[in-house]
């Protein structure tokens, strides 16, 4: 079934873009997932983790995918489900936890895609862009929905900064970055000096990944009351939207972007012996927001075993507006018009990415062009 989106823009010539021999999707696997999905094909019992990373608008390219996911796939599943995300992918999982995802999911789409900021926004007005635009796509009892789900269980990465970071000045603020992003070069590990990798989870301190010791890190059960402070933290990019400072429940001090830690989340999964649901706009798996340009820095491939990564094909993304997947330049770019324009067709599009999924899963079309995880690019 389309979605309103798709609808409005059925007639539109870009469906001329699309290549009906060419799969929308490129999926690659885990030793372990593939050879389960080899005997077993995909099926939504297989997987028990969901995880979802940073990338603000890229996002986009997975809208019909994640409507197919949230509506179809994954509510044939009878037990629980964990998921585990980041800034925009943390958006997602939270709207995976209300009580109509599907609907949730779209508020997102459609509240984000048609933003509109002034001439040269401060971080101020895109912050409190930000704040309506996760209230409209909550709804009034979206907060309390996600704090409550017994089956999804949430986890939002969210980075408390440390040391001087976590002052009020801003000067202070950028300085503490800079020597982060520095200190990273070195070892990954050295972020643990600059914050702390902050789970908010609606199983606290039971979360499957509170026990993580590759950087300091701290849970924090979800409530209602900081659901929506903590969605805010996750998406708080430096530079572009203030950062929250003392979420209640939480440590006191200032928040930022889980992408800084957890980027595309090279961690363990702890899937146990089910497999981890990973869409995601690309097939690269870069550990945290400072690693972007260290070509050296990868993702661990015991991490990935269990992984099943779901990505648009290089000849569906070479078909979208501008050959290319949405990103936060386009804020630049284009003009307020264009993008938007460019963006809903994305978003239409998207469902291409649906409809091939939904018939490998029924059919088993395409089973056979699931590649080995270690033939991605970074």
């Amino acid at each position: 079934m389309l979605s309103p989106v798709a609808h409005a823009l059925a007639s539109n010539p870009f469906k001329l873009y699309h290549c009906a021999m060419q799969s929308s999707l490129q999926i690659y696997a885990g030793p372990t997932a593939l050879a389960s999905i080899r005997a077993n094909g995909i099926h939504p019992e297989q997987f028990k983790v969901m995880v979802g990373a940073s990338g603000g608008p890229k996002w986009f390219v997975l809208f019909g995918l994640d409507r197919y996911l949230f509506g179809d796939f994954l509510p044939r599943r009878r037990d629980a489900l964990y998921t585990l995300g980041s800034s925009a992918g943390a958006w997602r999982m939270c709207c995976l936890a209300t009580a109509d995802p599907v609907a949730a999911i779209e508020r997102l789409a459609k509240l984000y895609s048609e933003e509109q900021y002034s001439d040269r926004p401060t971080t101020r007005e895109i912050t409190e862009k930000a704040e309506l635009m996760l209230t409209g796509t909550l709804g009034p009892s979206g907060a309390a929905e996600i704090a409550a789900n017994k089956t999804i269980h949430t986890t939002i990465i969210a980075d408390r900064s440390r040391g001087l970071g976590s002052s009020r000045r801003k000067g202070l603020q950028t300085a503490s970055l800079g020597a982060a992003a520095l200190a990273n070069i070195i070892s990954r590990r050295s972020l643990s000096l600059f914050f702390e990798r902050t789970l908010f989870s609606t199983l606290g301190a039971a979360s499957p990944w509170s026990g993580e010791d590759d950087l300091r890190t701290a849970s924090v059960q979800i409530t209602e009351d900081n659901v929506v402070p903590a969605m805010m933290a996750t998406g708080s990019i430096p530079y572009v939207l203030d950062g929250v400072r003392d979420i209640p429940g939480a440590r006191p001090g200032l928040y930022w972007d889980g992408g800084i830690t957890d980027y595309h989340l090279d961690m363990d999964y702890h899937a146990g012996e089910a497999l981890v649901l990973y869409p995601h706009f690309s097939s690269a798996v870069i550990p945290g927001w400072f690693d972007k340009p260290l070509s050296w820095r990868r993702a661990q491939e015991a991490n990935l075993d269990r992984v099943v990564m779901i990505t648009p094909s290089p000849s569906f993304v070479a078909g979208l507006p501008n050959g290319k997947i949405p990103d936060r330049n386009d804020f630049e770019n284009l003009s307020a018009e264009e993008r938007v324009r460019c963006w809903r067709l994305v978003l239409a599009a998207s469902e291409r990415m649906a409809d091939d999924f939904a018939a490998l899963v029924e059919h088993g079309t395409g089973l056979e062009q699931i590649l080995p995880i270690a033939q991605r690019s970074r």
